[in-house]
């Protein structure tokens, strides 16, 4: 039986209840497809720090070095400081496990119509960067507190960066519909963007075979707003993917579905899955959290170590639970966390 280890870190809020409970859809199939995963918990984020003053030990990379992946919550408690949890956990494990492809598919549900006013097919994947840009974290502030005070981020491109990160989209698209929009916004940021765009544009001439078009970031969430099927591959900036992904999740109609992967393509390093949603403390508890972004993660993951079967049978009873108006509370159902990994489980 092929064996996977896992490195469960289910955080804050929600995080502690939905993992669990998509974990045991994980182990559903693994059983029926003749795998298992080894998982080994640990108590990591904003509840960590606020017992030990860390998000994560000091060592956490070195402890998560081992595994083939790693499955996350969310991370963040009101009482914590909300610029922590990317400095001190998630930027942490991006960069230190060069995990710069940030995947984060957005489709159509079935079972039910999401706020757009016509229903399209919607089928289409951001590709951020996900390791530079500008979220190095680069940058200070200056006489804050004085009449003449600054903040400054400083943005940072490189061409190993940018090239990586656009080939992974170009063959990507080799696999979809053979088609890439590159996000900028370069006639404003006139030397960060206009770079991105030129080193694009040169990994593009090696795709002569995927359609290759750039787009202002204001008329991409047009777009994905209006035309939304229009798109395949999405490649973007680590801080517009970071909004367009979240906007890809509001027309499927909910935060709650987006699946997301961190991954680091050449696997010298775990990559690690997750849902696109926060912790949401204020519903921690209650067993009404959506799970579905989270299923989908493991889905990710589970085609990321190989698992390509057991992958897409997972998303199939998703639908199919779905479909059969088994939804959670923010989608209009009365289906709990734990009754809908139930009946994802009974329909694998």
């Amino acid at each position: 039986m092929r064996k996977y280890k896992i490195a469960v870190v289910p955080g804050d809020g929600i995080g502690p209840e939905i993992v669990p409970a998509v974990l045991k859809i994980i182990e559903a199939i693994g059983e029926k497809e003749g795998f298992r995963i080894e998982k080994v918990f640990y108590p990591w984020g904003a509840g960590n720090y606020l017992k030990y003053g860390e998000f994560m030990p000091s060592n956490g990379l070195d402890i998560l070095k081992p595994y083939d992946a790693i499955f996350f919550g969310s991370v963040g408690l009101p009482e914590v400081d909300d610029t922590l949890p990317a400095k001190d956990y998630t930027f942490k494990v991006r960069t230190g496990f060069q995990q710069y492809v940030n995947f984060r598919p957005v489709r159509t549900y079935p079972g039910f119509h999401g706020p757009l006013k016509e229903k399209k097919d919607i089928d289409f994947v951001v590709v951020r960067e996900n390791t530079e840009g500008e979220f190095v974290q680069v940058g200070s502030q200056i006489m804050p507190d004085s009449a003449d005070g600054m903040g400054i981020d400083t943005s940072v491109f490189t061409r190993k960066g940018i090239e990586r990160i656009a080939h992974y989209s170009f063959k990507l698209a080799r696999q979809r519909k053979k088609l890439v929009h590159h996000i900028t916004k370069s006639n404003t940021l006139i030397n960060s963007l206009t770079y991105w765009d030129r080193v694009i544009n040169e990994v593009a001439e090696q795709y002569p075979d995927v359609e290759h078009r750039q787009m202002y970031i204001d008329n991409c969430s047009a777009n994905f707003v209006l035309h939304p099927e229009i798109f395949d591959v999405v490649l973007t900036t680590n801080l517009f993917g970071d909004i367009l992904s979240d906007l890809g999740g509001a027309i499927m109609g909910s935060l709650g579905l987006g699946g997301s992967g961190n991954i680091n393509p050449e696997k010298e390093y775990p990559s690690m899955f997750e849902p696109i949603h926060g912790s949401a403390p204020d519903i921690a508890g209650k067993n009404i959290a959506n799970p579905l972004g989270t299923v989908w993660s493991a889905s990710l993951m589970l085609d990321h170590l190989g698992e390509k079967v057991a992958a897409q049978k997972i998303m199939e009873a998703m639908d199919k639970t779905c479909a059969a108006g088994i939804l959670p509370v923010d989608l209009g159902g009365n289906a709990g966390t734990t009754q809908i990994a139930d009946a994802i489980i009974e329909r694998l």
